[in-house]
C-alpha cells in the first residue's frame, strides 16, 4: 500500500490531490486538517488546528502511526495561510507574524521531523513535498509574512534534502509551488484594499480572464509528480510546465 499524509486536505489544492489519489486502489490517504469533506474507505481524516503548535505536537503520534507494510510513504504539506495583508508597520498586528509562520513554516518542519524519525527504519520510498509559491521568490508588497514562510520553507526543504544525501537515505525532498490556482486564499486576495496591496488588480485580472487554473487541474498535475518522483533532480520547482 502507498500511503500519502496531506495536510489541509478538506478544501482547495489538498482535497484535490487526495480525490485523485483515492482514484488508485494502492492508494490510502491520511488526511489532516480542521474539518473533514471526504468519505471513503482508504481515507482516515485526523483533526488539528495549525495554529495550536502545542496542540500538534501533543497529537504527531496519530498522525504517523506504524505502517509496516508500505511500498511508499508520501508527505504533502499542502496546508498554508496568507495572513493579514498589509505593510508592515502600518497597522499589523505582531501576532499575524506568530500565526502565519507557525502554520506555514514551524508546523510544516515538526512533521518533515516526525516522518523522518518515524519512518527512518522502512527500506521503502520516502517523498516530502512542501507546496511552496512564486511569493517566496519574488516580493509582492503586503505579503510580507507570507513571502517570507514561503522562501523560508523552500530553504527548509533545500537544506534537509542535502542532509539526506549525505546520510544516504533515499528520502526525497521538493518544494513545489502551484501556480496561482483558484481556492479561498485567492478570493480573499481580490477582496483586498489596494492601499495594503498595490497588485490587486492584476489578481482580480486574472480570475475575470479566466487564467486561475482550477484545484483539481492542479491536483492532476501533483499526483502525476508524485507518481514520477525519479524523473526530478531539482528540489525546486513549479508545477506551471509539469
Amino acid at each position: 500500500m502507498n500511503y500519502y499524509i496531506i495536510t489541509g486536505a478538506s478544501k482547495g489544492i489538498g482535497k484535490a490531490i487526495a480525490e485523485e489519489l483515492l482514484k488508485n486502489e494502492k492508494n490510502y490517504i491520511i488526511g489532516v486538517s480542521r474539518s473533514n469533506s471526504i468519505e471513503h474507505p482508504r481515507y482516515r481524516h485526523q483533526p488539528l488546528d495549525f495554529s495550536d503548535v502545542a496542540g500538534v505536537e501533543n497529537n504527531l503520534h496519530k498522525i504517523f502511526l506504524p505502517l509496516e507494510d508500505a511500498d511508499k510513504l508520501v508527505l504533502i504539506n499542502n496546508a498554508g495561510v496568507l495572513g493579514d495583508i498589509g505593510y508592515v508597520g502600518e497597522e499589523m498586528a505582531n501576532d499575524q507574524f506568530k500565526f502565519v509562520f507557525d502554520i506555514n513554516v514551524t508546523v510544516p518542519a515538526m512533521l518533515m521531523n516526525s516522518f523522518l524519525q518515524t519512518y527512518q527504519q522502512q527500506s521503502c520510498q520516502k517523498v516530502i513535498v512542501n507546496i511552496s509559491s512564486g511569493a517566496g521568490k519574488y516580493p509582492v508588497d503586503g505579503w510580507a509574512s507570507y513571502c517570507a514562510s514561503k522562501a523560508a520553507i523552500d530553504l527548509f526543504s533545500v537544506t534537509v534534502q542535502q542532509e539526506q544525501d549525505k546520510r544516504g537515505t533515499g528520502v526525497k525532498v521538493y518544494a513545489l509551488s502551484p501556480g496561482v490556482v483558484d481556492t479561498g486564499m485567492q478570493e480573499n486576495i481580490r477582496e483586498s484594499d489596494a492601499a495594503r496591496f498595490s497588485t490587486v488588480e492584476k489578481f482580480r485580472q486574472y480570475k475575470q480572464k479566466g487564467d486561475l487554473a482550477s484545484p483539481e487541474e492542479v491536483g492532476k498535475k501533483v499526483v502525476n509528480f508524485l507518481y514520477n518522483t525519479n524523473q526530478y533532480k531539482d528540489v525546486l520547482l513549479s508545477v506551471r510546465g509539469m
